[in-house]
């Protein structure tokens, strides 16, 4: 599988603006570039003064400065979400972008200080345990059928939405993992590709997992993010599928321009 190329873009500072990110897009897409995948933050405490963007706008105007990059959020936590928003939301952007949406999750971070100091969930096992029932809820409301559905976190009581992404059978998923752990990568397994912090090695090994629970890793992405090309190559023989350079988490807009325009390494 030929190694494709994104652009990581964190929305602080001027990347806060949704049109300097649809510009950056746009001129990654000039450029040779294959996707354009965005942090998804609603608020960093732990840096003080600093405009945060919102990601799913960004992705809107993303979408409709462009015409062939792939794009999503790298990674979404739902445990802070209603899934029935983000299906709605994951669908307009389907749309938008003629089919190119993928969507992102994970458990996210409070390393920030984003989750204690908004009063969200903090313990990992309930972030883990409202992942898996909003990833059930969101798939089922993207089938545009009926959807019945009483779980511990969500209710859904014989609502249909339509209309259904552009995508068949349904919009990409892929999970973040940080380690070689049997859960979060049980859960890649189910869906469509993984979002890693791993090593070379470590990554190596993530795989073997999820290839044991899925058979085997035909059609399966994955997307590496990193601020240099030093282990490209050895991401990529590791399995990785994406390669995203990552800007600066305080990137200007001309030093982001500059560095897209530059292209894929």
């Amino acid at each position: 599988m030929v190694l494709r190329h994104g652009v990581y873009l964190p929305p602080f500072g001027e990347l806060a603006d949704p049109r300097v990110l649809a510009e950056i897009a746009a001129e990654a897409e000039a450029a040779g570039f294959d996707g354009a995948f965005v942090w998804d933050h609603v608020a960093r405490p732990n840096d003080p003064g600093l405009p945060v963007g919102d990601a799913w706008i960004g992705m809107a105007a993303i979408a409709a400065a462009t015409t062939r990059l792939v794009f999503g959020p790298r990674v979404t936590p739902l445990s802070r979400r209603r899934p029935q928003d983000v299906a709605r939301e994951t669908v307009a952007l389907d749309l938008l972008g003629a089919g190119r949406l993928v969507l992102g999750v994970g458990l996210g971070s409070d390393e920030t200080g984003e989750f204690t100091r908004l009063g969200e969930i903090i313990a990992p096992g309930e972030r883990a345990h409202r992942l898996d029932e909003a990833l059930e809820v969101l798939t089922a409301l993207w089938s545009g059928e009926v959807v019945e559905h009483d779980g511990p976190a969500y209710r859904i009581d014989g609502v249909q939405f339509l209309p259904r992404p552009v995508q068949r059978p349904r919009i990409p998923i892929w999970v973040g993992a940080q380690s070689v752990r049997q859960a979060p990568l049980r859960r890649a397994a189910r869906y469509d590709g993984l979002c890693p912090e791993a090593t070379p090695g470590e990554l190596v090994d993530m795989l073997g997992i999820v290839a044991e629970h899925r058979g085997d890793l035909t059609g399966f992405e994955v997307a590496i993010a990193a601020a240099t090309d030093e282990q490209r190559d050895a991401y990529e023989s590791a399995g990785a599928t994406w390669w995203l350079v990552a800007l600066p988490k305080i990137c200007s807009r001309a030093e982001a321009l500059d560095r897209v325009r530059r292209g894929p390494a």
